[in-house]
């Protein structure tokens, strides 16, 4: 059996983080979304992936270019048309049951495996979401879909679509007739399937997550650490203090004086220290330097990034290749984040940074803020509203 991975999309309201990256490849616990539903796939037994590609496709070609253990077929998606119209681009390499599974969340083996073992003809994996209004909310009687909602307006536990369903090669069919109609999202063929009598099996998954804002990285990268095993491949000075699951890189030097609290994980060639402190629920990326008597907590800290002297960051997303000056601070604390004209109020959550910022030192960042990829800011500034792309504050 093949398993079609749909990860043609940009994710808009994950920007600024994806203007040069699809979403599918922002990290999670250091690794792309993507890896863990290859990872999964391959786990279950499954060996053969088709993998939709469209929006900066060259990022996901390049990383998985030397992926082994698995046989993995590219299809470009030219325009991101839906969710439907990208698993019709596979139809020439389909034949027999198949899996579909969305490139950008984060599932298990276990769910995989459920429907693999399912006998029905069309089957889903559904899981419980306090907001889901975000997702297709299903109805579902007897263990079987009745009814799938698209983004319904109001909130309140329910149980949405996953994404991830088996189908028979037949369904392209319909996805055929449902497109030809300017129809392109998978919601539509499922609930076209239960108009025409068929019946889908739903199935609970135990182990799914989704990232849709810039924030939910924080969240789901805080779940994945509870996984992490002890791993040091680096070189620990002594005088370092290690409490708690703690994955420390090939070529990472913790100095001297430095305080680990896991569960963290430290990528590749690293320089932490000396006197950092890092705290629960962070990742720091390859290439990356915190300077001494800086603190770090609840973080997200991607490759290639500088943290200077004396700084503090928490609750917060710093893109790749951004270096920070000394005395940087990121206030955590309650925001309201507007993202494609919807309105989040969060409680605690400090700053997202971009790619390649410059930020100068004794630089003070007010809860919320966005900043965009290659800005700089100049020293001794406070920011208090969000800040665009290639934009600079002097």
């Amino acid at each position: 059996m093949k398993a079609v991975i749909l990860a043609a999309g940009e994710g808009r309201r994950l920007r600024p983080f994806t203007e040069t990256m699809p979403k599918v490849m922002l990290p999670v616990a250091n690794k792309p979304m993507l890896e863990y539903v290859i990872d999964a796939v391959k786990t279950s037994g499954i060996n053969e992936i088709v993998l939709v590609v469209g929006y900066k496709k060259e990022v996901i070609m390049d990383y998985f270019k030397d992926y082994e253990d698995i046989n993995i077929t590219y299809v470009i998606q030219e325009k991101q048309l839906g969710t439907a119209h990208a698993l019709l681009q596979t139809k020439d390499l389909i034949d027999g049951d198949f899996l579909v599974l969305s490139g950008d969340n984060i599932i298990d083996h276990r769910g995989i495996e459920k429907l693999l073992k399912e006998k029905s003809k069309y089957s889903m994996l559904i899981k419980e979401h306090v907001h889901p209004s975000k997702y297709g909310v299903v109805v579902v009687e007897k263990n079987i879909l009745k009814e799938i909602v698209e983004k319904p307006s109001e909130e309140g536990e329910k149980f949405i679509s996953t994404g991830i369903f088996k189908f028979p090669d037949s369904i392209f069919e319909k996805v055929e007739e449902i497109t030809s109609q300017g129809v392109y999202e998978l919601t539509d063929v499922i609930q076209s399937v239960v108009d025409r009598g068929e019946k889908i099996r739903s199935i609970r998954s135990d182990f799914w997550m989704d990232i849709v804002y810039p924030w939910d990285l924080l969240i789901v990268n805080e779940r994945m650490l509870h996984t992490t095993k002890t791993s040091t491949s680096g070189v620990i000075e002594n005088g370092v203090t290690m409490k708690g699951p703690i994955s420390v890189g090939e070529n990472t030097k913790i100095y001297a004086g430095s305080y680990i609290s896991g569960p963290v994980v430290i990528g590749d060639g690293c320089e932490i220290g000396p006197n950092a402190c890092i705290f629960p629920s962070t990742t720091i990326g390859n290439n990356a330097v915190v300077h001494p008597f800086s603190e770090i907590r609840n973080s997200v800290i991607m490759n290639d990034v500088h943290i200077g002297s004396n700084s503090f960051v928490s609750h917060s997303v710093i893109g790749r290749g951004s270096v920070i000056g000394g005395n940087f601070s990121s206030i955590a604390g309650k925001a309201t984040i507007e993202i494609e004209e919807e309105f989040n109020k969060l409680d605690n959550i400090g700053v997202m940074i971009a790619e390649d910022c410059v930020i100068g030192s004794n630089v003070v960042v007010e809860p919320g803020m966005l900043i965009g990829r290659g800005c700089e800011i100049s020293s001794l500034k406070r920011i208090m509203k969000n800040i665009a792309s290639q934009s600079n504050v002097m």
